[in-house]
């Protein structure tokens, strides 16, 4: 009562990632911010806990104060990180303090002890089955969050143990070949993919077609020397479109993304149609690779729409 329309919208994001899952499950609760260093040192720690605990039944759901500024407020957060465990809507612990994976551990087991938290389901034999499908794509949305913000390694713990719960999980797998990919490690996301393959179910899911993008467009990575030289070879002949194409290639393979998507959006601003619009094709490819809700991507592709359009 008496809350604006955006503060309603607040509350009933708070109440389907919380205390929803709260009314049965442990929920921790992160509040964090993009800028906070000890916030992204604790990240990794309660993912990890997280991930092992799911099938106890112990959630994790991140609350950003930049963007919940009213969440926060109500919560009277005054510092961050501020974690709290909560269950059936309420908090029931402060686990700010818990800045390691034994301590918060040790906090879980007597919280779980105590509470009617209700674990994963099990199967007729009563063994347990793990994560919830909502709390494995909580945890995908945690791994997508990590590649975005350029953080593969994380990225790449977060999807290797989500493919352990759940080996039919398409998104996990699309996910850790990226993030491999991201760190450099192509012969083992070409691993991946070939566990992809295997598995009908995997191979034909739309969610693996970025993954196959990245896999692609990390073939064409060179050695620096290399890389040089096509730099200095596209630098010295603007007019030549297979030497902008190609250090364009190289250069994304390498992780100079900025370098490349300038290169491919000179080249299509020249000549859209050079050999059948290769240019637009190749940058729509980087596209999918890198993911289309990414923020570089979102970027890039208004500078694309003004080239084209504008």
């Amino acid at each position: 009562m008496g809350l604006s329309i955006d503060e309603q919208k607040a509350v009933d994001r708070f109440r389907k990632a919380v205390v929803e899952p709260s009314q049965s499950k442990l929920v921790i609760l992160d509040f964090w911010a993009e800028w906070c260093g000890p916030c992204k040192a604790l990240t990794p720690v309660l993912e990890k806990v997280a991930g092992e605990y799911a099938d106890k039944g112990v959630v994790l759901a991140k609350i950003n104060v930049d963007e919940e500024q009213f969440i926060a407020a109500q919560f009277q957060v005054r510092s961050i990180p501020t974690v709290y465990a909560m269950f059936q809507g309420q908090p029931i612990a402060d686990l700010t303090n818990a800045r390691s994976e034994s301590q918060l551990k040790a906090i879980l087991d007597q919280l779980l002890g105590q509470l009617p938290v209700q674990a994963g389901a099990v199967d007729g034999a009563g063994a347990p089955q793990g994560p919830s499908p909502e709390e494995l794509a909580q945890f995908v949305k945690l791994g997508e969050e990590a590649l975005a913000a350029g953080d593969a390694q994380r990225a790449a713990g977060i999807f290797a143990q989500i493919t352990e719960f759940a080996e039919g999980n398409a998104p996990a797998h699309a996910g850790l070949v990226r993030a491999l990919v991201m760190l450099g490690e192509v012969d083992q996301a070409r691993q991946v993919m070939e566990v992809i393959d295997s598995d009908p179910r995997l191979a034909t899911d739309p969610a693996i077609a970025p993954a196959r993008a990245a896999l692609e467009l990390a073939g064409e990575r060179v050695d620096d020397g290399e890389l040089a030289a096509l730099r200095a070879a596209a630098a010295a002949d603007p007019a030549n479109m297979d030497a902008q194409l190609a250090f364009a290639e190289a250069a994304f393979a390498a992780g100079a993304r900025d370098e490349a998507a300038d290169t491919l959006l000179a080249m299509i601003a020249a000549d859209r149609e050079w050999n059948e619009g290769a240019a637009r094709t190749k940058l729509l490819k980087i596209f999918e690779a890198t993911g289309l809700e990414d923020e570089w991507v979102v970027s890039v592709r208004r500078r694309l729409s003004r080239v084209l359009f504008g």
